[in-house]
């Protein structure tokens, strides 16, 4: 197995507070979860690749912003204590935003790519197609154009599966959103390990092949869940799933690490 992985950390970058039907279609209905918010690091040998960028908090904050994202939209605000905030969790591995060369977005939804603007310096990797619908009027209230209508980012606009370095693999895993991916990680001493991004928020989505909530997509969506599962079982792959309230509990958060 060649990889120039060193390190993955897992960041817990807040909780959304969801009916259990947003990430699983039709199921669960009447409860409420407090789903973790994850993203991930990457200590590879060319430097630091971050995949996801968590939530915005300065939405949350701002009285008027969270109004108009938020409640006007009908969706709850999130909980992001200060132990959540990205910078601060880089900071306790020694890590400064400016040290991030390389970011990789699973698709661009409110939690996964609100902390773009700390990364105008790098390499912002994203589906084609996610990159023109998060850009088009058709896109709904989970996307924030005002975390990626940035001055000065540098994006890098990519189709179908492709290879960010030996070691990293990112296959498309299209029906949530329209250009969404998910990243097949090697580790030395791990293995192999699928950051599974929102192609299934739960367990349950894997285990009963249950769709996500939203989709734009549905043969796509449940393609994408057996393709993880198939990579899963021929690579001996762990699934990490970023926004399971179970999981969260039973996988190392940074400071800790996988190697």
């Amino acid at each position: 197995m060649r990889t120039e992985v060193r390190r993955l950390y897992v960041l817990l970058c807040g909780y959304e507070i969801l009916e259990k039907t947003v990430s699983t279609r039709d199921s669960g209905g009447r409860f409420v979860l407090a789903e973790p918010v994850s993203a991930y690091l990457l200590e590879t040998a060319r430097g630091h690749v971050l995949v996801d960028a968590g939530l915005n908090s300065a939405i949350v904050r701002d009285p008027a912003l969270r109004e108009e994202h938020y409640t006007k939209q009908g969706i709850r605000p999130p909980v992001i204590l200060p132990e959540h905030e990205l910078a601060h969790q880089l900071a306790q591995i020694g890590v400064r935003p400016d040290d991030v060369r390389h970011v990789i977005l699973t698709h661009m939804h409110l939690d996964h790519a609100g902390n773009l603007g700390m990364f105008r310096h790098a390499r912002i990797s994203v589906q084609r197609a996610e990159h023109a619908f998060a850009f088009s009027p058709a896109h709904g209230p989970a996307w924030f154009e005002r975390d990626y209508d940035l001055p000065g980012l540098r994006w890098d606009l990519v189709e179908g599966d492709w290879e960010a370095l030996p070691g990293v693999e990112v296959v498309l895993t299209r029906g949530h959103t329209p250009g969404h991916q998910s990243v097949v990680v090697a580790l030395e001493e791990t293995g192999n390990v699928v950051l599974v991004g929102d192609a299934g928020d739960l367990v349950e989505n894997f285990a009963d092949e249950i769709l996500p909530g939203e989709s734009v997509d549905d043969a796509a969506a449940l393609a994408s869940i057996r393709r993880l599962k198939q990579i899963a079982r021929e690579r001996g792959a762990r699934l990490l799933l970023g926004h399971d309230p179970q999981l969260i509990q039973q996988v190392r958060l940074l400071p800790e690490s996988y190697a």
